[in-house]
């Protein structure tokens, strides 16, 4: 990826971001537009453009993004549910080009979703 974006420039201090959750792999922020009580986006440090752009190196990496996921679902009280969403490419509705997760949470999710 050779443009720096909306994400790495959070990551790196540049722009604000509400942060959840950091560590040496990934960081979780709260979405600047949420659809939910609860959305919060997990971005790898790493900038994969998506999920399409990851590789068999990347396996770890992709496991450490749902558990910690998982994590702060836990810790946001999301106990009765909540949904995880990863978006690729601009028909998937991907909005920026680096790989996040959004979790969803604090009402009921209805399927389909959209």
């Amino acid at each position: 990826m050779s443009d720096r974006t909306l994400f790495t420039k959070i990551i790196d201090g540049e722009i604000p971001g509400d942060f959840v959750h950091r560590d040496e792999d990934c960081v979780a922020i709260r979405d600047i537009d949420p659809q939910a009580p609860v959305h919060i986006l997990v971005i790898p440090i790493k900038p994969l453009v998506g999920i399409q752009g990851a590789e068999a190196r990347d396996q770890s990496l992709l496991g450490h993004l749902m558990l910690t996921a998982r994590k702060i679902a836990e810790t946001e009280g999301l106990h009765s549910g909540y949904r995880l969403v990863l978006n690729s490419g601009d028909e998937g509705g991907q909005a920026v080009p680096h790989l996040h997760i959004h979790i969803l949470g604090g009402r009921q999710m209805n399927w389909p979703p959209g």
